[in-house]
């Protein structure tokens, strides 16, 4: 009776969202944009500088302003490479990994804006009924180096090149102009200026255009579809690269009898990962996982799958936790029916 008194992981998870989702795009109304501006332009998520009350700046902005304003001009002017360049990047960089070295890629999954915004559009679609669509392990690996590509394009080689003078210096921040958060978050503030497309220049209408077709993909998709941008965001690829250097994992043992024959954390995997239920040890921690803890949630054996920190146990799979899951919801997300007991007193003698 007592166990059911405690929350379950994804409600913690989900309440810890909610309230980073009001402070990632209002806590600039409380701190005051000048602070916010030096507490560290390095999130790990995607919170939006283009939001006008945002807490905190995603780490992609920070580096693509780095590369266009620092890195590009610094390369043209040797002489000013030390103060403009290495200082700069080396603080934001260092500010990130301080962020990075406590959850690891959980900022993806637990304090991301855009992250929250997918999977309530998520849940609004389950329970209008919409159709589930789900990748399956070929598509998967279609999709998989859209992310690789967009962080080498997007967010690195253009703004490094707009720097240099190759390509236009519309281009210094490319991804942030296409990126879905940018216009989510703004108007999460009622700030409709990020919607509309500016006609000035070729770039900035092909960009502007691009970027809102983007939104209105993901708007869309998220009804069907669980994270559809998370699958080809450049900062999930930026994360993946560092992600052996937190203490901070996901493990799963060694069990091939029981999963051959399950499958459902793989079902439970709102990125579609479809190793998570054939590989052990440290392969099953993919470069697409978000830390969200539902395979681990959804797991039927104690302690299979776990959440680590520095090789402590945060959270582990059970078999009591599994079935207070399934109660409520699937392990795709759809909520379970409720069966309402419903009584009529009627006077006596009256036949039922």
């Amino acid at each position: 009776m007592l166990k059911t008194l405690f929350p379950t992981l994804g409600r913690v998870r989900f309440t810890v969202q909610i309230l980073m989702l009001f402070l990632t795009v209002y806590g600039g109304a409380l701190l005051g944009s000048y602070t916010v501006d030096r507490i560290s332009q390095a999130l790990p998520a995607l919170s939006c500088a283009y939001d006008k009350m945002t807490g905190d700046h995603c780490i992609l902005i920070v580096n693509q302003h780095q590369l266009h304003h620092r890195v590009g001009e610094a390369l043209v002017k040797a002489q000013d490479i030390t103060l403009k360049v290495f200082i700069p990047v080396a603080m934001s960089v260092g500010v990130f990994f301080m962020f990075f070295f406590l959850l690891n890629k959980a900022f993806c999954g637990w304090v991301c804006p855009l992250g929250t915004v997918q999977e309530l559009l998520y849940r609004i679609g389950r329970r209008l009924g919409r159709p589930l669509n789900r990748l399956q392990p070929g598509n998967v690996g279609r999709v998989r180096p859209v992310k690789w590509l967009m962080l080498l394009v997007l967010v690195l080689a253009l703004p490094t090149m707009a720097g240099m003078g190759v390509v236009s210096n519309e281009l210094g921040d490319p991804f942030c102009q296409v990126c879905p958060s940018r216009i989510a978050t703004t108007l999460l503030t009622a700030d409709t200026e990020q919607i509309a497309v500016r006609t000035s220049t070729t770039v900035n209408f092909a960009l502007g255009a691009l970027g809102n077709a983007m939104f209105g993909f993901v708007v869309i998709a998220a009804l069907a579809a669980r994270q559809p941008f998370c699958r080809i965001c450049p900062l999930l690829s930026w994360n993946a690269l560092f992600q052996k250097l937190s203490p901070m994992r996901l493990v799963k043992k060694d069990a091939h009898e029981k999963c051959e024959k399950c499958g459902v954390c793989e079902k439970a995997c709102p990125m579609d990962i479809h190793e998570i239920g054939t590989e052990f040890g440290k392969k099953a921690f993919h470069e697409d996982c978000t830390m969200c803890g539902r395979c681990a949630e959804y797991c039927p054996d104690d302690d299979v799958i776990q959440l680590k920190f520095f090789g402590f146990r945060l959270f582990g799979s059970s078999r009591e936790h599994y079935k207070r899951r399934v109660r409520a919801e699937t392990p795709e997300g759809a909520p379970k029916q409720r069966v309402i007991d419903v009584r009529v007193n009627k006077p006596k003698g009256e036949n039922g």
